[in-house]
C-alpha cells in the first residue's frame, strides 16, 4: 500500500523535500519475532541519507553511487526510497520462512526470496527500492551509478555493478533461483 508522504529526497542539509509516494514500509515481522531495526528492517520513507542499520551496513559504494543517483533524481521530482537494504541472517530467514508459508514450497519461495545464507542483502550489497517513479527512473539512468536490475520478478532489487558504468547493466536473472551465485 502506498501513501501520500513526504520523503526526503536529497541531502539532508537541503531544506528541500519533495512530496512522493511512499512506502508504508516494509512487512512488519510476526509478533514474538525478534527481528528489527537492529536486523535490518527499515521505518517507512528511509532514505539512504538516514543512519539505520539497514542503510548504515551497506556497502560504502553501493550507498555512495545510490546518493548520487537520488540527489540527481530528486532534480528531476523523483524520490527514491529504501524499502530494505542491510539484512542480518536472522531477518533473511525469517523472510524466507514467511515466503515458504506464502508460496507453499521452499522451492517456489526462493523465485521470490533468498535463502538465508545466500542473499547478497546479507552483505549489504542490495537495495531493494521505491516507489515505481524511482524504479522506472533507475531503469532509465541506473547504469550512470553502476546500479542494476538484477531480476526480472523484483524490478525494485538493485545491486552494484561498476562495469555497468562503461558496459551498461547485465541482462537480469528470471528470478532469484536463476542466480547462480545464490546456488547452496
Amino acid at each position: 500500500m502506498l501513501a501520500l508522504g513526504c520523503a526526503p529526497t536529497q541531502d539532508p542539509s537541503s531544506s528541500v523535500a519533495l512530496p512522493a509516494l511512499v512506502p508504508e514500509g516494509p512487512p512488519q515481522p510476526p509478533s514474538g519475532a525478534s527481528r528489527g531495526f537492529a536486523d535490518g528492517l527499515l521505518p517507512a520513507g528511509a532514505t539512504v541519507y538516514d543512519d539505520h542499520p539497514g542503510l548504515i551496513r551497506l556497502d560504502s559504494r553501493l550507498r555512495e553511487e545510490l546518493r548520487a543517483a537520488t540527489a540527481d533524481a530528486s532534480a528531476v521530482g523523483v524520490g527514491i526510497v529504501v524499502n530494505s537494504g542491510w539484512r542480518s541472517a536472522a531477518y533473511q530467514s525469517l523472510l524466507f520462512e514467511e515466503a515458504v508459508a506464502e508460496h507453499g514450497s521452499e522451492a517456489a519461495a526462493a523465485a521470490w526470496v533468498a535463502r538465508p545464507g545466500t542473499s547478497v542483502h546479507e552483505s549489504g550489497a542490495a537495495v531493494d527500492l521505491g516507489p515505481s517513479s524511482a524504479v522506472d527512473w533507475l531503469a532509465q539512468h541506473g547504469a550512470d551509478y553502476g546500479l542494476c536490475q538484477v531480476y526480472d520478478n523484483e524490478p525494485w532489487h538493485f545491486e552494484l555493478d561498476l562495469d555497468a558504468v562503461e558496459n551498461g547493466c547485465p541482462d537480469p536473472y528470471d528470478d532469484p533461483s536463476d542466480d547462480p551465485r545464490l546456488q547452496m
